[in-house]
């Protein structure tokens, strides 16, 4: 596959993809869709049985704790079994075993033990194998497709997330646990066992014979191959200078989505009915940025789509924490949410194409360490803010901070430095066409 630069020009006849290749990314978009139904249906669901059980905040809270606990034990180890592994392998056993999970948990349901910690239990196996299921998944498009078609799958995969996860996973959950708790568990369990039985139609994507003479002849343990990913990572000023950027983003994005409701219903003077709208509308604009960014990030160049993702959102805050307008509220998140998504195709379709097949597993967890780390990090300041200066000072807050953060970071990552991190990545491997 001959090197293509990340922001390239469109071309006057749109590169030919052979069915052979579609055939696999059809099998892992299927995958991926049914385990983002599962996703979306817990969503709901588990927060529900939590409010059924207790009343107290604290266990409350414990959740979103159990929830992102994964997330910083489980992501680097589970980054380099994704380099060591058949990836396709991965994603069958993963949602296999998030299936038997939920399953157990909703017949326990189903039975009358109602408990909390069992739930804590369930949750935090299923998001220790979700790291693995979604750092082996982002490594998979460049085994499939050619370069010139990694933005087009990004973007659909993203897409396909952000519908399901939002306007079809949480109110078919809430639906469902209307009817009996259990229900909806045994929903999401049937949908993660889809996405494994998906899954196996794709081909073997196993380490290369070349890779595993390597490892063969240059053995090495999971610790050092977790440092050998990290240290890749932490060396590449660009992916280290995009990945703080995705940090800062998603730090302000969890400093004021708390406060949000409290925004709307207070100072905004809207009935509760209406935070539907500030859900829907930012879920929007994250899946037109998903569908258009193929044709979009080409036209204006990777670096002025880094800067209109800190920038755009930091708008928004400002705008939210000082109109009234609830139309003016509502195009601003639309817009944000359009930026950052254009963004994370940018920066997936970076990691894709910069670093070698072999380490992209290891470079991948590295980099979702640091940008999903400081989500809890970012709620406790949101809160903490909210209480002491109010909440339309921490939108404002928000705003100045992300501005900030942006003006270092930002402004080194460059158009041309995207289209240079190409040249430092070798072509992929070709698929190994192992027993399906």
């Amino acid at each position: 596959m001959p090197n293509r630069p990340i922001t390239h020009e469109i071309a006057t006849r749109r590169t030919i993809v052979p069915v052979t290749a579609l055939r696999p990314f059809t099998a892992l978009w299927t995958s991926q869709a049914s385990s983002n139904l599962a996703d979306g249906v817990l969503q709901a669901a588990a927060p529900l049985l939590v409010a059924t059980l207790t009343r107290d905040p604290l266990v409350v809270a414990g959740m979103t704790v159990v929830q992102f606990l994964p997330w910083l034990l489980a992501t680097l180890p589970a980054g380099a079994v994704a380099d060591r592994m058949d990836r396709r392998r991965i994603l069958i056993l993963g949602n296999w075993l998030r299936a038997a999970g939920f399953a157990l948990l909703a017949l326990a349901l189903a039975n009358g033990w109602h408990h909390v910690s069992l739930l804590y239990t369930v949750v935090f196996v299923a998001g220790c194998a979700e790291t693995m299921v979604d750092n082996a998944a982002l490594a998979i498009p460049p085994r499939l497709l050619p370069r010139e078609e990694l933005e087009r799958a990004n973007g659909r995969l993203f897409a396909t997330q952000s519908v399901i996860n939002t306007f079809i996973g949480p109110p078919a959950g809430a639906a469902l646990f209307a009817l009996a708790a259990s229900a909806a568990f045994y929903t999401g369990a049937a949908a993660f066992a889809l996405a494994g039985l998906a899954a196996l139609l794709l081909p073997a994507l196993r380490p290369t014979s070349e890779e595993r003479e390597h490892r063969r002849s240059n053995p090495t343990t999971i610790t050092q191959d977790i440092r050998s990913g990290w240290a890749r990572f932490w060396r590449h000023d660009l992916l280290r200078r995009v990945a703080f950027i995705s940090a800062a983003i998603n730090f302000f994005s969890a400093a004021t989505g708390g406060l949000l409701v409290l925004l709307i219903t207070g100072p905004y003077q809207l009935a509760m009915s209406s935070y539907g709208l500030f859900i829907a509308v930012p879920a929007a604009g994250a899946i037109a940025g998903s569908l258009l960014a193929e044709h979009v990030v080409p036209r204006i160049g990777g670096g002025p789509t880094t800067w209109l993702a800190a920038l755009t959102p930091a708008a928004g805050y400002a705008i939210l924490g000082l109109g009234n307008s609830t139309p003016l509220a509502l195009a601003a998140m639309f817009g944000a949410a359009l930026a950052t998504s254009l963004n994370q195709i940018v920066v997936s379709t970076l990691r894709q194409v910069a670093v070698p097949d072999e380490l992209l597993g290891r470079v991948t967890a590295a980099y979702r360490l640091i940008v999903l780390g400081v989500v809890p990090l970012g709620a406790l300041t949101g809160g903490l803010l909210g209480r002491s200066l109010g909440i339309r000072a921490t939108f404002i807050a928000a705003a100045l901070g992300l501005t900030l953060a942006a003006i270092p970071l930002a402004s080194r990552v460059t158009t041309q430095g995207l289209r240079d991190a190409e040249t430092h990545r070798s072509p992929p491997p070709p698929l190994q066409t192992g027993s399906h």
